[in-house]
């Protein structure tokens, strides 16, 4: 008896030990869930900024007028949609066909259309649609132009041809969005790679020396090109 007391009184030791050890370690996943359930409840009965407009500062110089609506579904996702016309492009980005259009009086800009669906996930655990966050996108964007024929003379004719850039994309976006402490106004920081399938009907004009006349043919190219994108949106919340 006098050799099983010590034994017996380890084993409740080390059992004890085991049994506070386990307690301590599963208290802290029990306040992580209990703290996004209660996040999660908050989400749909606080009243806090849940939709988003946005206007992209930079996208004019490419010849693209988008309006962004951000809807967020939980507190930590959310979708973006946007459409809008697309004009003059002033930017040259030939990687992605991005080409700058001519001031010309022979080159006429038409409109086109251009829409973009987003799903955004955001890192921070937060009420409102603000913070670091990871954007899958998808856009179509039209670029549509006239090319009106020169005589020989460079007079310009009633002939035209049509130059159409049709792109379709898939961007992965990082970024971070600052919604204001004092206000529902906010920036929206972002950058990222993509993948560009277009469709380009390019008209080329060409002044043959030897007839002494203007020529023009259309190109057509079909391809998957790499995109980079980057830029800031500015909106307001409610």
């Amino acid at each position: 008896m006098r050799t099983q007391r010590p034994n017996t009184l380890f084993l409740f030791v080390l059992l004890l030990g085991m049994g506070a050890a386990q307690q301590a370690h599963a208290q802290p996943k029990t306040k992580v869930v209990l703290y996004k359930d209660r996040l999660a409840a908050a989400f749909d009965t606080v009243n806090c900024v849940k939709n988003v407009i946005k206007l992209n500062a930079f996208s004019f110089f490419r010849g693209e007028f988008p309006v962004y609506f951000e809807r967020a579904i939980t507190h930590d996702v959310s979708i973006e949609l946007a459409a809008g016309i697309t004009s003059r492009n002033y930017v040259s980005l030939s990687l992605s066909g991005d080409d700058v259009d001519d001031f010309s009086a022979g080159t006429e800009i038409k409109i086109g259309p251009t829409v973009h669906v987003g799903f955004r996930y955001y890192f921070a655990d937060d009420l409102e649609p603000q913070g670091g966050y990871l954007h899958l996108d998808f856009a179509h964007l039209d670029y549509i132009k006239d090319i009106r024929e020169k005589d020989a003379l460079g007079e310009l004719t009633d002939i035209r041809h049509r130059d159409t850039r049709t792109y379709n994309d898939i961007r992965l976006l990082g970024g971070y969005q600052l919604l204001s402490g004092t206000s529902n106004w906010l920036f929206d920081f972002y950058g990222g790679i993509g993948l560009r399938d277009r469709h380009m009907e390019v008209v080329h004009e060409t002044l043959n020396i030897t007839e002494n006349k203007w020529t023009y043919d259309t190109e057509i190219i079909d391809d998957v090109v790499p995109a980079v994108f980057m830029g800031v949106k500015v909106g307001v919340g409610f």
